[in-house]
């Protein structure tokens, strides 16, 4: 297609959702959730797309999960350009400023488990879960894209991404502010100066899993005295406790099996402010497995103690009976999340939703586990 005729007709295709009676979803990015909106404006916007592929079958498994250079050569540091897009997690950013994910931050679910496999060592059966807990809440079904933070469009309009409060993104971050005090996606200097101040405590100056534990306390009971609207319930109180030593799991250089390893505090700006690995950087040695992960989740629980929960008010905080704080659950409530999330999908959007929701099942591995249906039973072709 001729250039100009291309411009035209990305042009046209930008229009449509004026012409249809929509105009504040003009130029609606690819990878913006379709939730919240009606089945007319799903079919609006979804005429200005590239394309249309819907839920996609999960990457294979990497094959080397030994110990290696990542920081080279074939994935050097590219600063943030105008427009990249960064978000609340600093091990997705930094994927993304060294090229394993797309550098404008948007990716697809197999890019992203591909990569966290590549760039951090982590298992592929963790890798496919946490991925897919997100994007069921927070992707874009239809173009199976997600951005892996928060972008502005040209009228400063946030377009929503991993930083949607309250469907994977949580409360009680490490470097990352609560959302009811403003933005919840930016690295926040005095939160990265807490953690520097436990590691000088009780860490000899690195950071360990006893300081990054201790931190976690202090944002967690911060939380509970200052954020009225403090939310700690599945699926972040499980992913609050296991990320408070994601920084020892996967920004340690060379990490060994075992954690023996402890974080120097510039590695950790390294990775948090400026989204880079530092020189030279190794990823861990053997892969981060759900035996890790558990691990290390009941080793920050047992220590701080504080149960599923939520804030009714300042320093208000009610435990929650009802929630067991298990990945079944946790998979429940993201599953059943996604059906009030869409409770009018067009039939292209409730098919992919429906093939998400059985991909983000599998995942769990748990055949035990009561698997939900919320648009009703899947039904295989023989």
């Amino acid at each position: 297609m001729p250039r100009m005729k291309l411009q035209s007709f990305t042009i046209l295709a930008a229009l449509v959702p004026y012409a249809l009676g929509f105009p504040h979803l003009a130029n609606f990015p690819e990878y913006r959730s379709l939730a919240g909106l009606s089945p007319e404006q799903v079919r609006a916007v979804a005429r200005t797309f590239n394309s249309i592929p819907g839920a996609q079958p999960l990457p294979p498994p990497i094959n080397d999960t030994s110990a290696k250079l990542v920081y080279d050569v074939a994935h050097p540091f590219v600063p943030d350009r105008p427009g990249d897009i960064r978000g609340p997690c600093p091990g997705l950013n930094t994927l993304a400023s060294h090229g394993y994910l797309p550098h404008n931050g948007v990716a697809t679910p197999a890019q992203i488990i591909t990569a966290v496999q590549e760039g951090f060592n982590m298992a592929y059966d963790v890798a496919t879960f946490l991925t897919y807990a997100a994007f069921v809440v927070d992707g874009n079904q239809l173009t199976n894209l997600m951005s892996i933070g928060a972008n502005t469009t040209a009228d400063f309009e946030l377009t929503p991404g991993l930083n949607i409060h309250g469907n994977f993104e949580g409360d009680a971050s490490t470097t990352r502010e609560d959302f009811y005090f403003g933005n919840n996606w930016s690295f926040n200097e005095t939160l990265f100066d807490q953690l520097v101040d436990a590691a000088n405590l009780v860490g000899d100056g690195y950071i360990t899993v006893e300081s990054a534990i201790l931190q976690k306390a202090q944002r967690i009971n911060n939380s509970i005295a200052t954020n009225p609207t403090f939310w700690f319930e599945s699926p972040r109180f499980l992913t609050a406790y296991a990320e408070t030593t994601f920084p020892l799991a996967f920004f340690v250089n060379n990490q060994t099996a075992n954690m023996t390893l402890n974080l120097a505090v510039d590695d950790a700006r390294s990775f948090f402010d400026y989204h880079k690995y530092p020189d030279g950087f190794w990823r861990r040695q053997s892969p981060y497995t759900p035996s890790d992960f558990y691990t290390l989740y009941n080793e920050a629980f047992e220590a701080i103690h504080v149960y599923p929960g939520y804030n009714d008010g300042v320093n208000n905080y009610v435990v929650d009976p009802n929630d067991p704080a298990t990945l079944c659950y946790a998979y429940q409530k993201q599953a059943n999340l996604t059906g009030e999330l869409y409770p009018n999908p067009t039939p292209e959007l409730e098919a992919a939703i429906k093939a998400n929701l059985v991909t983000f099942y599998e995942t769990l591995g748990e055949p035990t586990c009561e698997q939900m249906f919320p648009f009703g039973q899947v039904t295989i072709d023989s």
